[in-house]
């Protein structure tokens, strides 16, 4: 195995899947037990100022080896992984040689990774993939990206006679939570600008994300013996249905795609007396993206107006904005990418990313911050895959990048 990909192997072991209820940064102790073994390599491999604070941040720095000054680049990724399914007991499995067809993960419980429902797969044909055992996510989103920034750092401690300027690196906890960079100390980074590896499919590069923001509905009802509800009962379900009617049902992830925004029901609990439902709101237009917010609170006015204000509550934040206004002044760090890319022999993909990452956030916050693939497919599921070509030509990326920067 390559180096990227022995480091892979031992990150997804670790269990850093996050948690939106404990309050706690990081959410959950899997994510400081990974950030502590990285720390550990960084030493071990030499790299300078490395440090991890209380709220599991993880920095280091490789000083420049030039007479001159050039700018100072850094790299991040996140190290948690998401809730939507579970990172406990990861057991990755090689495809090696992938002949083009279905891929059986797990035999015994006949879960196959169809190529039919996965059409990307046919991109690989004589490549190794790494998947699941159909049990767990992979853990590629984002440990492809952790282990990438690692294998490179060390391949330039490594080769001396490799120059360049000063590399700073950052591995953030709770980014699939959208509380990556809440505690993220821009002025310690010491960057000028920074990369996440946070992307999907090999060449990807992006510089736009979602808008997005979080919803929380409740609905209270009141119960009553159903031979005697007349007039009586009022069933918080029944609201449920209602708030849902109101929204169209055609802007969902599953039917929309490129710069279509959407509304995403993340969770249901529901009860005569008590219901629940948790959202997401994705728009890349601003103004778009305000009028879906205006919409969930319409809705809930109306129905309080219905049912009685206690009955309907709404509760909805802001995760992170479209970084695409910050790095517009500066996109000639994303020409960088894009040249660095194509030197190493891979086709450059400029798209919006239909999501967020630890990027977005931080180009709000002084450091602006393109995202570059790291290499996997299917992200969040059991059918998640990583191709190790795509993995090593993330790193070349990364070494390229460092090299242009000191010719500039």
């Amino acid at each position: 195995m390559t180096a990227v990909v022995d480091k892979f192997i031992k990150y997804v072991q670790f269990d850093t899947e996050s948690d939106t209820q404990t309050g706690l940064t990081p959410s959950t102790p899997g994510q400081m037990f990974l950030a502590e073994e990285l720390v550990k390599e960084l030493e071990e491999m030499g790299m300078s100022h490395v440090s991890l604070d209380e709220n599991g941040y993880v920095m280091a720095v490789l000083p420049s080896n030039m007479d001159k000054e050039v700018p100072t680049v850094g790299f991040v990724s996140h190290m948690d992984t998401s809730p939507d399914f579970t990172g406990k007991h990861v057991k990755p499995q090689f495809v090696e040689n992938y002949d083009g067809g279905d891929i059986v993960l797990n035999k015994e419980q006949n879960i196959v990774m169809k190529v039919a429902d996965f059409p990307d797969l046919k991109m690989y044909v004589g490549q190794t993939l790494i998947t699941t055992d159909g049990t767990t996510l992979l853990g590629a989103d984002d440990k492809a990206g952790v282990a990438e920034i690692m294998t490179a750092v060390e391949y330039l401690i490594n080769h001396p006679e490799i120059k360049h300027g000063a590399v700073h690196v950052g591995f953030t906890p709770d980014e699939e939570i959208g509380q990556g960079a809440d505690f993220f100390n821009v002025e310690k980074f010491g960057a000028d600008f920074a990369y996440t590896l946070d992307g999907g499919e090999i060449g990807e590069l992006q510089f736009e994300n979602f808008n997005a923001a979080y919803a929380e509905v409740s609905f209270k009802g009141r119960n009553v013996h159903p031979g005697m509800a007349k007039d009586k009962m009022i069933n918080s379900m029944n609201i449920v249905q209602e708030f849902r009617s109101q929204l169209p049902m055609d802007e969902v992830p599953e039917k929309t795609e490129n710069y279509e925004g959407f509304y995403h029901l993340l969770g249901i609990e529901g009860s005569v007396e008590n219901s629940k439902l948790q959202y997401i709101i994705r728009d890349f237009d601003m103004d778009a993206y305000n009028a879906r917010k205006n919409k969930f609170e319409t809705i809930c006015k109306d129905l309080r107006a219905k049912y009685g204000e206690e009955n309907v509550t709404l509760q909805m934040k802001d995760q992170y904005f479209n970084m695409r206004e910050k790095i517009e002044p500066v996109k000639y760090i994303v020409d960088i990418a894009e040249q660095a890319m194509k030197d190493v022999g891979v086709t450059p993909k400029v798209v919006p990313i239909r999501g967020g990452t630890d990027g977005s956030r931080l180009s709000y916050m002084g450091l602006p911050c393109p995202n570059i693939f790291a290499g996997g497919h299917n992200f969040h599921g059991r059918f998640e895959y990583v191709p190790v070509d795509s993995m090593q030509k993330a790193v070349d990326v990364i070494l390229k990048v460092v090299d242009l920067i000191a010719k500039r």
